[in-house]
């Protein structure tokens, strides 16, 4: 039979082939622009129809995240819309670490990705949805490297400042999900909790803030080579113009509670990070911190607190991540969200495993433990 073909030259495509027999293939993954992250991969099989394809994965011992492939099933989809999980193995010892991905796709094309790929088509269809929507300002924060917008909705008419922003790091895409699942909330009239939040906050939500990155198929920074989240203590044009935009429009209008939506490729459940060790930590402003994870964690079984990052010693927080220089700059509840690429093992789900759906679904859930959150704190 003939031999299969691989192709990635598409928006957030990523990968190398380095030989193809049949239906098996040796591939390895790019290093990201001007970078040595990698760990994102997006490729189509085509001539696959009814064919046990073996797709290796070399290398991946000089991966960022080398962690993140034991127990991970690599993402597939036939029609670009449902994403199950394609059964996958690792071995650190063969060729410097090789995932093996095998699957049997029912059509000639499959698509295979690290996480289910968000694209810049559907972000711009998020953003002119939302736009459109009613009592939503649509602002141009600013322009990327490459030229694209650097997207930001506003919305509600209440006094607390709520920022919440995702794909700093452009192959999280778990984080322009949850940013989906966030807007859909939001923008429905009939939804009770989007209501209230925007009666009692002003929300201002960048659904991507790494448009290059994303575009390019990279893990982690933006054209430059700069990783986003260790820029915003001295953000520049040249080598961080996203982040330089996004923290003036809060210069202009504060902020009183901050997240920042991630994935994390090796812990296998959601979970929260801080802002401990910030210079002018308070435990009242640690307080309002823990009092939210506290009320996340018991509203939903795909969030946990066992596990998670080690927090900074007093006065050692990296002022250069945005939580920590959020939190110090405007004195807010700031934090990171954190996904994952694989299965939470307290609730799996074997055929997507962690999915876009679960991601928007989290969204719902933070969303409503803010409305809580804030009746606490007004209470």
């Amino acid at each position: 039979m003939s031999d299969i073909r691989i192709d990635s030259a598409f928006d957030s495509g990523n990968i190398e082939v380095l030989s193809v027999d049949g239906a098996s293939a040796v591939l390895a993954i790019p290093k990201d622009t001007n970078s040595e992250f990698k760990q994102w991969f997006h490729f189509r099989v085509s001539g696959a129809a009814g064919r046990e394809l073996e797709l290796k994965i070399t290398g991946l011992e000089e991966s960022a995240y080398p962690g993140g492939w034991p127990g991970y099933d690599a993402c597939v989809s036939e029609d670009r819309d449902y994403w199950g999980r394609a059964a996958s193995s690792y071995d650190k010892s063969a060729d410097g670490g090789t995932l093996t991905i095998r699957y049997t796709p029912a059509s000639d094309i499959a698509w295979f990705a690290y996480f289910a790929p968000y694209s810049m088509e559907r972000h711009h269809d998020l953003v002119a949805e939302a736009a459109a929507s009613e009592g939503v300002d649509y602002i141009h924060l600013g322009t990327s490297l490459d030229g694209q917008p650097i997207d930001c909705l506003e919305m509600g008419e209440g006094e607390l400042k709520v920022w919440l922003y995702a794909r700093q790091h452009p192959g999280e895409t778990q984080a322009e999900w949850w940013m989906e699942g966030a807007l859909e909330v939001l923008t429905d009239p009939a939804d009770s909790v989007g209501r209230e939040l925007r009666k009692r906050c002003r929300l201002h939500l960048v659904p991507n803030c790494n448009p290059d990155g994303s575009k390019r198929g990279n893990l982690r920074v933006n054209a430059a080579g700069s990783n986003l989240n260790r820029e915003w203590a001295q953000p520049s044009a040249d080598k961080s113009p996203e982040v330089l935009a996004i923290r003036n429009r809060m210069d202009e209008t504060g902020v009183d509670f901050a997240m920042d939506v991630h994935g994390d490729e090796a812990i296998p459940v959601s979970f929260l990070a801080g802002f401990e060790g910030i210079p002018s930590w308070t435990d009242e402003q640690g307080d309002g911190y823990y009092s939210y994870e506290a009320i996340l964690d018991r509203r939903t079984p795909d969030f946990q607190t066992e596990q998670g990052y080690t927090k900074s010693a007093p006065g050692k927080a990296n002022l250069s991540m945005s939580t920590n220089q959020v939190a110090e700059r405007f004195g807010a509840t700031a934090m990171t969200l954190e996904m994952p690429y694989k299965d939470n093992p307290a609730s799996p789900e074997p055929e997507q495993g962690w999915s876009p759906e679960r991601s928007k679904m989290l969204a719902r859930d933070c969303l409503a433990s803010l409305l809580e959150w804030i009746d606490a704190r007004e209470g």
